[in-house]
């Protein structure tokens, strides 16, 4: 047998509105990475902008959705829904894998058949591709690399992009919450921990685009706020995590804040 034809069945997900700007990006760092058991599912909310004309483009390399949703963790637990893989993992359409990231999933999952999720560190990138903030990538590798769940209690230094998950554990998981704007993805982190172990991937996996208007801008006040009304949730009663989370908070939205003063500043 070729050991192409033993790898898992990976789904990627990909929630979508008003994306055209990027999505072909986004689509193509799917696609160029010639995994042989490959499914691309974006979920689309209804754009106008032209993203549905790129859509249509991919032919049947993409399976797709376009319709009004109930916001972006509303997209995602239907595509995990639809998802047919044993894999599933979840991009942005404004974000990109890096070249060969889905076999590298791939082999360690076939490896490690108790894993039921990992994840890889993550660089970000601006709207134009350059890479941007390499310390804010080594902050976060060195604590994926030292994973706790009482240390992602006090702080949600995962990259979506840079996740995979069985899709048994999803639906154990119960997948998105669909309250939250923000938070869903940390949310979804903390019910996996509670379940299993995530797995460790040492490679980079994906680009996390960050610019003026993506909500981790234009938000970060919201979504620390509702990052930290996650981490109370799930930490039982356990005062340290907390105030820990709580100091995370307070470092972070003053590192936005002088960020947001730098790009004023220099326009």
């Amino acid at each position: 047998m070729n050991p192409k034809d033993t790898v898992p069945t990976i789904s990627i997900v990909m929630p979508s509105y008003q994306s055209a700007r990027f999505i072909r990006q986004a689509l193509d760092s799917v696609l160029s990475q010639h995994y042989p058991r490959l499914e691309l599912l974006v979920m689309d909310g209804g754009s106008r902008d032209g993203t549905v004309d790129i859509l249509k483009s991919m032919g049947n390399r993409v399976r797709w959705v376009s319709e009004k949703d109930e916001g972006q963790a509303n997209a995602l637990n239907k595509g995990f829904r639809m998802a047919s893989g044993e894999i599933v993992g979840w991009l942005n359409a404004d974000d990109l894998y890096e070249t060969n990231a889905l076999m590298t999933v791939g082999d360690y999952f076939l490896a490690h058949p108790e894993a039921m999720w990992a994840f890889g560190p993550c660089s970000i990138i601006n709207d134009k591709g350059d890479e941007i903030r390499k310390w804010v990538t080594q902050y976060k590798t060195f604590r994926l690399r030292r994973y706790s769940y009482p240390a992602l209690l006090s702080e949600n230094f995962i990259s979506q992009m840079g996740v995979f998950m069985r899709r048994s554990a999803i639906l154990e998981a119960r997948g998105e919450d669909e309250s939250r704007h923000y938070a869903m993805d940390y949310d979804l982190w903390l019910k996996l921990g509670r379940l299993y172990r995530p797995g460790y991937l040492d490679q980079t996996i994906g680009k996390f685009r960050m610019y003026d208007s993506t909500k981790s801008m234009t938000g970060f006040h919201r979504q620390f706020q509702e990052d930290f009304e996650v981490a109370k949730k799930y930490a039982a009663g356990t005062w340290l995590p907390i105030f820990l989370h709580k100091l995370n908070q307070i470092k972070i939205t003053v590192l936005y804040r002088l960020m947001a003063g730098r790009r004023t500043v220099k326009r």
